[in-house]
């Protein structure tokens, strides 16, 4: 069986990321794009919060086993918390990513405000060995248009994610989100033609994105009837 063949496609799995992808093949995933956890002990406005934001212990393994999965000359763009972004940079490098890029999402909107309205997300272009450049390289500011935060707390709006997943996938490549949440990553790649694959810990937001996901099947086939 190759690496690609032990890695499976178009399907979310309930579990701890770590874990489940320790039995993916090496270097079978074309593209990572992950919101993962701040580390901020995040409390939205209805009390919701995110599962290991009040630790730190995953990120290490987690981004490690993400590094062996990716292949060879591929991406990882991963959001990160700007006041925890120490800890972020420090996994990266300890798994073997380079830092090929910074992006930042302009949002119209203010998330909170202490010292200053926050108006903006920021993830960093992570790159296993030397990749080929993008042939159309998106800019590193985009719009973040607001999602209402209904599926999840911290939810991510897919025309964003979209752009990205365009930008250094090809149709048929597999895209992985091992920290899924609500399913955005998996809804922008399922809608370039991409294959998916999700891993949430989070019991009532994989049903979440199992939904999503069986729901955007399930339109294709009528479309295609």
């Amino acid at each position: 069986m190759t690496a690609q063949e032990n890695t499976p496609r178009n399907l979310v799995i309930n579990g701890d990321c770590i874990e489940v992808m320790q039995a993916f093949g090496t270097g079978s995933v074309d593209f990572i794009l992950t919101d993962p956890p701040y580390v901020t002990r995040f409390r939205d406005r209805q009390g919701r919060t995110v599962a290991n934001d009040d630790n730190a212990r995953w990120l290490r393994p987690a981004f490690a086993q993400m590094h062996r999965v990716l292949k060879q000359g591929g991406f990882c763009v991963s959001f990160y918390g700007w006041n925890k972004v120490d800890l972020f940079v420090e996994a990266w490098k300890a798994a073997g990513f380079r830092i090929v890029g910074h992006l930042v999402f302009r949002k119209r909107y203010a998330s909170s405000a202490r010292f200053l309205r926050y108006e903006h997300e920021q993830a960093y272009l992570l790159a296993k060995g030397d990749p080929v450049l993008p042939a159309r390289p998106v800019p590193d500011v985009l719009d973040f248009p607001y999602t209402g935060n209904k599926l999840h707390p911290t939810q991510k709006p897919v025309a964003a994610l979209r752009r990205l997943i365009g930008a250094f996938t090809q149709p048929g490549d597999l895209v992985l989100d091992p920290l899924s949440g609500s399913g955005s990553t998996l809804a922008a790649a399922h809608l370039l033609g991409r294959d998916w694959l999700g891993v949430e810990l989070d019991v009532a937001h994989y049903q979440t994105a199992g939904k999503r996901m069986a729901a955007l099947q399930q339109r294709d086939r009528k479309a295609a009837a």
